[in-house]
């Protein structure tokens, strides 16, 4: 007898991002002809750099002849990129072996993939607000999920308590959606908690590479234990432009163990199992992204990314309201202007000012009241509606 997934049942309607683009859709079908201003979704505006470029040329020129062509690529991933992602660690001071890289087609993926080691009776710890598919590939998999509210007192970054008790714990740093970065010392906290408690770090480093800051970590891995129980997911959507062409990696030390079994050799099985690897032709482009002029080239569009950033937290100082995040993130999480809740304030901006923001209770309760803006579209756009904002923050 066949029995569906009932999980899927208690799971929201629709997820936060189709939400707003049907909102969105809606409001251009009733106003043919406005600009929309995007300061939403996380999708970046600058095309990829050249060095990438011309390696993805150089890729599919490879595969027009036998002598270079490639099918299937290794499930774990290619050993010259595991090894360009090795390098990029070491130059940080962090040393891995290149077999405690997966190369995948992509964070997302990778975030709800990840559960596959853990059985469904383990608890995962979300501190809220938190990237909504955190939590929803957590109840497809008809997992338990303690949420743990922040508060804006600690720019929303939460700190381990005694009483909690998850197996999973979630960590983005940046944030996202507050763009708030974990200090060493707090991430050691996490760290020290997990070991106490045997639980397991998830780290979701999609946005490290907007850390200017010495001060700050970019990898879990800088923190002292981290390798006996953390794992470390990465992207390359928002560091070089690959958000059409999916390519990412995740870190599972070798060190770390739980119940006698190893989850690096149970990754490894997973993905030789559930993947056939992702496309050579974009792990060639992957590979150029961390020679050094493609980490010259991503820096560029980075800094682009930062400035609009900047932008908008002038906008926001204008307006007096308070805000965190954009120093180090592409995000700033705003407070609501005029007691509105989260949802008002987006219709708010849409119909009188056609800029378009994320609610921020869509990434829980502890995000109403609040509001995410995006860096990531272009610097004219951004400028625009910056000037847009300011004029209905006034009104």
């Amino acid at each position: 007898m066949l029995t569906m997934n009932m999980n899927y049942k208690n799971l929201k309607e629709s997820y936060l991002f189709a939400e707003i683009g049907e909102k969105v859709r809606t409001y251009q079908r009733e106003h043919p002809g406005e600009h929309i201003y995007r300061l939403g979704i996380g999708d970046v505006s600058l095309p990829l750099p050249c060095t990438v470029i011309k390696a993805l040329h150089r890729a599919v020129d490879d595969q027009a002849f036998r002598e270079s062509f490639h099918g299937y690529m290794p499930e774990c991933g290619a050993d010259f990129l595991r090894e360009a992602v090795r390098r990029y660690y070491g130059e940080r001071g962090i040393e891995l072996s290149s077999d405690e890289v997966f190369i995948s087609s992509g964070a997302s993926d990778e975030l709800g993939d990840i559960q596959d080691l853990f059985d469904r009776s383990t608890a995962a710890l979300l501190p809220e607000p938190a990237y909504p598919a955190y939590y929803d590939a957590c109840v497809m998999a008809g997992r338990r999920v303690e949420h743990l509210k922040t508060v804006r007192e600690r720019d929303f970054l939460p700190e381990p308590e005694g009483r909690l008790d998850a197996g999973l714990i979630y960590i983005c740093s940046p944030n996202n959606p507050t763009g708030a970065v974990y200090g060493r010392e707090l991430l050691r906290d996490w760290v020290d908690f997990a070991r106490a408690k045997g639980s397991v770090i998830i780290f979701d480093a999609a946005y490290e590479a907007f850390i200017d800051d010495d001060s700050l970590p970019k990898s879990i891995f800088e923190i002292e234990g981290a390798r006996e129980c953390a794992i470390e997911i990465c992207s390359l959507s928002k560091t070089a432009g690959f958000t059409g062409t999916r390519l990412g990696y995740t870190i599972i030390p070798k060190a770390l163990e739980r119940n006698g079994m190893s989850l690096n050799a149970m990754w490894r099985r997973n993905r030789t199992t559930k993947t056939n690897g992702v496309s050579y032709i974009i792990q060639r482009g992957g590979e150029a992204v961390f020679s050094p002029e493609g980490q010259q080239e991503i820096r560029k569009n980075i800094l682009v990314y930062k400035k609009n950033a900047r932008e908008i937290m002038r906008a926001i100082d204008d307006s007096g309201l308070w805000y965190c995040g954009g120093d180090n993130s592409p995000y700033i999480w705003m407070e609501c202007p005029f007691n509105m809740k989260s949802r008002e304030f987006f219709d708010f901006l849409l119909n009188r000012a056609q800029v378009v923001g994320t609610p921020g209770v869509g990434f829980g309760a502890a995000g109403e009241g609040y509001f995410r803006l995006s860096a990531f579209g272009s610097p004219e756009d951004t400028r625009e509606a910056c000037s847009r904002l300011r004029s209905v923050l006034r009104t």
